[in-house]
């Protein structure tokens, strides 16, 4: 008889049977992977199990242990080009096998398995005296997306290396499969490029940050500088920690606009001859890029670099929230319009995206945007995430090309998700926890045929009011966790009522403090 016996299993998988047997996890057991190509997904699963058992388990390649990693069956690709994430899990009492025909479903299975042992199995210490058991079962599990991802601004307010791989870490338990690098801001550039080595010698520091709200008066700064690089060799690191846990990142180099900090450190990028600096408060720059030949150049020279450090598929250029004032003032501008032949300022960034664009994807990647790159004409091939609500995406595929639902509505996970004033300081909105639950990526008017360009969906954490780690933490979770839920699962299978029960179980795990 199949059932669906709640586990705290977070996001619920699709099949799981039930059995009597009891597989026990002692210092004696061991773990196995089938093949070479997978001995990092086997010592991912030593790591995970180490610190609170106290086991260091043998791994071999032979295929022969009480834990077995099976990398079994026809890898096949969805429409979209994304893998295939299906997994499957045989627990007796004699052994633990994870089957999965592709590596990204292996470690989906990991993160099943680590949520069948009791939750103390995530204790960052050696719990004494404590029996490791798992109930026995069969558990046949896929997800309904093939973009399942967090975003994580660390231009407004830095996190080190150390922390962009905890997060990565713990939204990887969650299977998410997209990690979001939101890289520059007008309040600083984070990425070293060393062609462009002043854009994080000038551009990676401001002078102070706001303190309190963007709408109090008077403004209030706090007088401290606040700055903060990843080199180089700290993005590959980063890079292959997501790796290993099957997630790819999506870097972001924002453009036109949300440039102050790179104008800052090569004015030439500028419209006008100001002298700037990066910008102390939160808002929107008036400031934006030039569209000639030379910042065309220099934007094209970044994402080089960019593409060089970054392997995945997908290489997102902003394009959001670009002030068009310079454009529209400056005569230099105009004239470049004249030359081009170009009617209007928003057909002008729909050009500067094109271009951007069409190098991206001449160097084998694919490009992504923010729903304002579909002002002025989308460019050919780009993917629209469309965060200003549905419309965006709903445009998008309209035109044939493929979505990312990120409405600010239900995952923008720096909105409020308690009564305000008893929550830390926030940009403003309210999004509680069955709010995220009750999210339909695909739009209730978007026509069938088009249902397969909505890749999936992702929560944003912008940081102008985080100011370290913790907060990003306690912004993130629970919310995110349900994001990863109705990601995974079919639409007819969600259940906030048993979703309730089981976020119980990670509090305690993870500490989250859970919010209505």
């Amino acid at each position: 008889m199949k059932e669906k016996r709640e586990l705290g299993i977070i996001p619920m998988v699709s099949e799981i049977i039930q059995n009597e047997n009891i597989f026990k996890l002692t210092e004696n057991s061991s773990i196995a992977v089938s093949c070479e190509q997978i001995g990092e997904k086997g010592e991912l699963l030593r790591s995970y199990l180490r610190p609170a058992t106290g086991f260091d388990l043998p791994l071999s390649v032979d295929g022969e242990g009480d834990i077995v990693l099976l990398l079994q069956g026809e890898a096949v690709k969805n429409e979209n080009g994304f893998a295939d994430e299906s997994y499957s899990i045989e627990i007796t009492s004699q052994k633990c096998i994870l089957i999965s025909a592709t590596e990204e479903g292996l470690v989906r299975a990991i993160m099943t398995f680590r949520q069948l042992l009791p939750k103390e199995i995530f204790s960052d210490v050696t719990v004494e005296s404590f029996e490791w058991e798992i109930r026995g079962c069969s558990i046949s599990d896929s997800p309904r997306f093939g973009w399942r991802g967090m975003h994580l601004d660390v231009a407004r307010h830095f996190m080190t290396k150390e922390e962009v791989c905890s997060f990565i870490d713990k939204i990887a338990l969650y299977k998410f499969n997209r990690f979001h690098f939101h890289l520059t801001e007008d309040q600083g550039w984070r990425i070293e490029i060393k062609k462009y080595p002043l854009l994080t010698e000038i551009g990676s520091e401001r002078e102070s940050t706001l303190i309190g709200h963007l709408e109090d008066k008077p403004k209030q700064y706090d007088e401290k500088p606040h700055s903060g690089v990843y080199s180089q060799e700290d993005i590959r690191e980063i890079v292959a920690f997501a790796s290993v846990r099957e997630i790819i990142i999506v870097p972001e180099i924002d453009m036109p606009g949300h440039m102050q900090a790179a104008i800052s450190a090569y004015p030439q990028l500028g419209c006008t001859d100001m002298t700037l600096k990066p910008l102390c408060h939160w808002g929107v720059s008036q400031h934006i890029l030039n569209v000639e030949e030379s910042t065309i150049t220099f934007m094209t020279d970044v994402l080089d670099e960019v593409m060089e450090l970054f392997p995945g598929d997908y290489i997102h250029i902003g394009g959001d929230e670009a002030p068009k004032y310079e454009w529209e003032e400056q005569r230099r501008i105009q004239d470049r319009m004249i030359e081009l032949g170009i009617n209007s300022e928003d057909e002008l960034q729909s050009w500067f995206i094109s271009r951007m664009a069409a190098h991206i994807q001449g160097k084998g990647r694919k490009v992504i945007g923010w729903d304002e790159i579909l002002e002025g004409g989308l460019a050919e091939g780009a993917a629209v995430m469309s965060w200003r609500g549905e419309e965006g995406g709903l445009e998008a595929a309209a035109l044939d090309h493929p979505v990312v639902m990120a409405p600010q509505s239900h995952v923008y996970f720096d909105h409020y998700q308690g009564e305000k004033e008893k929550e830390p300081l926030a940009i403003g909105g309210f999004l509680p926890l069955d709010k995220v639950y009750s999210y339909e990526p695909i739009p209730q008017q978007m026509p069938e045929d088009q249902h397969h360009l909505v890749l999936g969906s992702q929560g944003q954490l912008w940081t102008e009011y985080m100011k370290d780690y913790a907060h990003v933490e306690y912004m993130a979770f629970p919310r995110a966790c349900a994001l990863a839920e109705i990601l995974w699962i079919d639409s007819d299978a969600r259940d906030f009522q048993s979703f309730e029960r089981r976020i119980e179980t990670h509090q305690e795990i993870m500490r989250y403090k859970h919010r209505r």
